[in-house]
């Protein structure tokens, strides 16, 4: 059984953050996301993180960690394989961009924790941390982005369509 992360718990308290009911865990060494409800497991979904790991400095490529919450949902009512430029769909995976990096759904993230993710050269929002689709799956499970975190079209819709925004996100990198 996997179990809600206590250091999560603990960066809500120290920021006065009150837990959301559901609750995204990112484990960058398994490459795995977890989805949590009022604190219970409900599932875990392949992903992929950054291929040079952990790290909050802005043009590190690397994926933050602390906690975070969805800023703002992207994308809903397209369909699977639309592919997005800064944040507006430009096209299909299926008609001519079939290894596109971002696509069929963005959950932008923002880091709650002055200093760490959040503010000056460690800002998570200004470095357009997302959680979103690619047009190549086959990277799922390993290390493979420039600091985003990849899921499936399929997983990614369930947790877009489930997720609201401000539902919060925890990105372990130990």
């Amino acid at each position: 059984m996997i179990r809600f992360p206590s250091q999560a718990l603990r960066a809500c308290a120290q920021h006065g953050i009150r837990p959301t009911r559901f609750i995204l865990t990112v484990d960058i060494a398994r490459q795995t996301v977890s989805l949590f409800e009022d604190f219970f497991f409900v599932r875990q979904f392949r992903c992929s993180t950054s291929r040079v790991g952990a790290g909050e400095q802005a043009g590190s490529n690397r994926t933050p960690r602390g906690l975070h919450r969805i800023a703002q949902k992207i994308g809903g009512g397209w369909p699977v394989g639309t592919v997005f430029k800064a944040r507006q769909p430009i096209g299909y995976t299926w008609a001519g961009h079939p290894c596109a990096p971002i696509t069929t759904r963005i959950l932008w993230l923002e880091g709650l924790e002055p200093g760490r993710n959040c503010g000056d050269s460690v800002d998570s929002r200004s470095r357009y941390i997302y959680i979103h689709g690619t047009g190549n799956e086959m990277t799922l499970g390993r290390p493979d982005t420039s600091g985003c975190v990849h899921l499936a079209a399929a997983d990614l819709i369930r947790l877009y369509d489930r997720l609201p925004e401000g539902a919060l996100v925890w990105m372990d990198g130990r």
